[in-house]
């Protein structure tokens, strides 16, 4: 989230789209309600069905799965022209008046560096500004230049009109106009407005995008940095949020640093390539301190053996060849490519797309190590479960093992939430049985493996030797330990460069920021963002202060927030040029003349004048934000309509007569998933997954009162399907897609309504991903039985919301 739970009550409109958070939310949802009775809020819904989260809202339009871009795009649009954008926000704070590269091209769905044969882009190099002399982008303030990105923007959304979102989304113009005018009033200083998405955003292969193009709707309405404002995403679990900040996906280190690919074997390229240089005079392009992040967590990981001689320990560093996500995980177990796999706090086998295939990937395994207090699907695939989970255990190689594990509650730590706030939770009870926490766990493990190197030795056994390992108790960290070790220390006094005298850190102390980390190995954190968290001071993330002088809700001595215990990201952004906020009621920070100052901690140094031109998205070598993506994203840099894998129509009606840009080019899909693709032909209904209130994804299905509250899996059609099928509500339904069948009870309910797409009448399926054959609910089948192995062209998050199926009586 670029802003935090509490601050919605600040928004006068709230557009919930890709989510629900009335159900899957439910005690966050408490600020949409607030809102709307102390702000007298307006809360839009698009969804598919109408949720909860729409029997509350002021307007609610049903729309197509996976259709969100062209609803979007039509939104900026409408914005662009009709002259509904904060000019003042949008000229200063954008790229707007950027020039782009002559070369650079788009026609029929495709950007410029499409490679036909490969079916992929392989040329990014157009996709960025045009750089002068002095090696900044160059500009034009008026905007006027045809290749400003103004004007490519405003061409290049002209094709997304209101009929257009008529003939894709399913939705009237009346209805589109409704949404954009409200949106729209929230242009002008003094209202803003608020986006809540979850996984219905990004359980796509355009969900990177489809994210893209509401924080492009949100700037040009100048409501990112703002209170009340921000993109924000409600995530799934407690601290899902934690895993992401600390690298815990295949390609990243802790911070949202990036592990090296095979090809930057060389340090220095490899600091100089995540480290840009302003691309705008006096901008600070934050990630030009890399460096200091970078080394301070390698001495972290390996103290005294990372030196500036070795590249602070540069080669004890996995170079990856491409990505190892789960979906490449999945693709390598399959064929045959993996020795053994752990399960940690994770079911697999329920998670991950097309159960078919993991069940048959987990069969070729030697080992799999499960990893979880519950008894889950994962740990049992090798057992039949009758018509549920039909496997012959003679055929399956794999060994399984189980460790119990703790769950939160029997564990103290910090959780990171939504808001990007960790708290830190004591414990409550202690685990049952022989049942050990994970730190535990992992501890003993490497302390086995390094064993094993030090008397056996290996091909490299360096970074496991060498690794550090300080705890008190080497097989038994603690919380406060690693949280400690997170938030860095000084490995050497630390003095003043302007005064040498002046001590600002003794040895072994703990920082207070990451402004204070070196590139010279004398200071140490495990976290860049999380600097400040755990400082001399000691623990903030314990603090429970919830004062809230300003009453603006940003309550500053609860817990600790990252970056820099900031609760609002850019607020920079929520003044003008001169420091003055552009909505005094709603004040997060303010120029006096000296200091900036406020109700939240300025995003950027407390004394930097406004007068300087320093501009608020610091992050960027541009410092501002961009509608053109410079090459970051792999479909191009705007954000395009691109159809599900599996569709309804078989074709993009943006682009009808281009089969390379039906779906989208950047996806990932592996060979031999495309053959495991249906079409409308055979599977002529519109499937999306979806969570329900009652359960916790997979977990409280285990628990009896959850189980008494929703005990049997079941599947939501309209009343309209459900005549054309002959199925009254409680009768059993098939479901089948290219990769299975379920059979599961029918609700058939005024919620989910057909939709006219290009013409054509149809039908959406929704499909609660809870059940499965373990639990105390009734057994029922794993939903990703149905599903396609296609993933998002950035995150490669699978595309679980839209997919193609056909529904018929059991």
């Amino acid at each position: 989230m670029t802003n935090h739970w509490v601050d919605i009550k600040n928004a006068d409109v709230i557009l919930v789209m890709g989510g629900n958070a009335a159900e899957a939310h439910p005690c966050g949802f408490k600020w949409v309600t607030e809102a709307k009775a102390h702000n007298k809020a307006k809360l839009v819904v698009v969804d598919p069905r109408f949720t909860r989260t729409a029997s509350v809202a002021d307007y609610y339009v049903a729309t197509r799965t996976g259709t969100d871009i062209v609803f979007l795009g039509a939104i900026a649009n409408y914005l662009i022209t009709n002259d509904k954008i904060q000019h003042e926000y949008v000229r200063n704070y954008t790229d707007m008046s950027f020039i782009v590269r002559e070369d650079f091209a788009f026609e029929d769905g495709i950007y410029s560096g499409y490679d036909a044969t490969a079916g992929k882009y392989t040329d990014k190099a157009s996709w960025n500004y045009e750089i002068g002399e002095d090696g900044y982008a160059k500009v034009d303030p008026t905007m006027q230049h045809p290749r400003c990105v103004y004007q490519l923007m405003k061409k290049h959304y002209a094709r997304y009109t209101p009929e257009m979102v008529q003939k894709v989304c399913g939705v009237s113009p009346e209805q589109f106009h409704k949404v954009a005018e409200t949106l729209a009033s929230t242009a002008v200083p003094g209202r803003a407005g608020t986006i809540l998405y979850a996984l219905g955003w990004t359980h796509h292969s355009t969900g990177a995008q489809t994210i893209r193009m509401g924080a492009m709707v949100q700037l040009l309405l100048g409501n990112i940095g703002i209170a009340g404002g921000g993109m924000n995403a409600l995530r799934g679990h407690s601290n899902i949020q934690g895993l992401t900040d600390l690298g815990l996906m295949s390609n990243l280190l802790p911070g949202y640093m990036t592990l090296p690919f095979d090809k930057e074997q060389d340090f220095d390229a490899y600091i100089d390539a995540r480290a840009p240089k302003p691309l705008r005079p006096n901008q600070l392009s934050y990630w030009s301190n890399y460096k200091k992040f970078h080394v301070s967590f390698m001495k972290t990981w390996w103290g005294d053996a990372a030196t500036e001689e070795n590249n602070w320990a540069f080669d004890y560093l996995p170079k990856l060849d491409k990505p190892y996500d789960l979906l490449q995980t999945i693709e390598l177990m399959h064929q045959g490519k993996m020795t053994g796999y752990f399960c940690q706090g994770f079911n697999v086998l329920a998670s991950a797309p097309n159960k078919q295939k993991v069940t048959e990937a987990l069969a070729k395994l030697k080992y799999l190590v499960i990893m979880d207090p519950l008894a889950i699907e994962t740990g049992e695939f090798w057992k039949s479960h009758g018509e549920f989970h039909d496997v012959d255990p003679t055929k399956i190689q794999t060994e399984v093992f189980r460790l119990p594990t703790a769950i939160f509650a029997e564990e103290r730590g910090s959780l990171v939430s939504s808001s990007r706030v960790l708290q830190w939770h004591w414990q409550g009870a202690e685990p049952p049985g022989q049942a050990k926490g994970d730190i535990e766990i992992m501890s003993g493990l490497f302390l086995r493996l390094r064993k094993m190197y030090q008397t056996e030795g290996g091909k490299f056994p360096d970074p496991i030797l060498n690794l550090t390992w300080p705890y008190a108790q080497p097989a038994h960290p603690t919380p406060e330990e690693l949280a400690m070790e997170f938030n860095g220390k000084a490995l050497k006094e630390i003095t003043d460069p302007k005064d040498p005298t002046k001590v600002l850190l003794k040895k072994g102390e703990q920082l207070a920021s990451f402004s204070q980390l070196k590139d010279d190995g004398s200071t140490a954190s495990g976290c860049w963002i999380f600097a400040g968290s755990w400082t001399a001071a000691g623990n903030q993330m314990g603090r429970r202060d919830n004062s809230d002088p300003t009453g603006i809700g940003n309550t500053l001595g609860w817990a600790w927030a990252w970056p820099a215990n900031r609760r609002v990201l850019y607020n920079r952004a929520s003044c003008d040029t001169q420091g003055k906020p552009f909505d005094p009621t709603r004040k997060l920070v303010g120029w006096n003349g000296t200091t900036w100052s406020g109700a939240d901690v300025p995003d950027f140094k407390l004394d930097e004048d406004p007068a300087n031109g320093m501009n608020p998205f610091i992050m960027n070598a541009e410092g501002v934000a961009r509608f053109f993506a410079r090459g970051q994203m792999n479909e191009g840099p705007f954000p395009e309509h691109y159809e599900p894998f599996e569709n309804p129509l078989g074709y993009n009606p943006m682009h009808p007569k281009n089969p390379k840009a039906t779906s989208n080019p950047g996806a990932r899909v592996f060979p031999g998933d495309r053959a495991q693709m249906g079409t409308h032909k055979e599977f002529p209904h519109v499937a999306t997954t979806y969570r329900l209130t009652e359960h916790f994804h997979f977990w409280t299905k285990h628990a009896r009162l959850n189980a008494i509250a929703q005990p049997e899996q079941f599947v939501e059609i309209g009343e309209a399907l459900a005549k054309e099928i002959g199925v009254v509500a409680g009768q059993k339904v098939k479901v089948s897609s290219k990769r299975g069948v379920i059979v599961a009870k029918a609700v058939v309910t005024k919620r989910i309504k057909a939709l006219t797409i290009d013409g054509k009448l149809t039908h959406t399926v929704g499909i609660p991903l809870h059940f499965g054959f373990k639990g105390l609910t009734k057994p029922g089948y794993l939903t990703n039985t149905l599903t396609p192995v296609v993933g998002d062209g950035n995150s490669q998050t699978p595309e679980f919301k839209s997919f193609l199926v056909k529904v018929e009586k059991a």
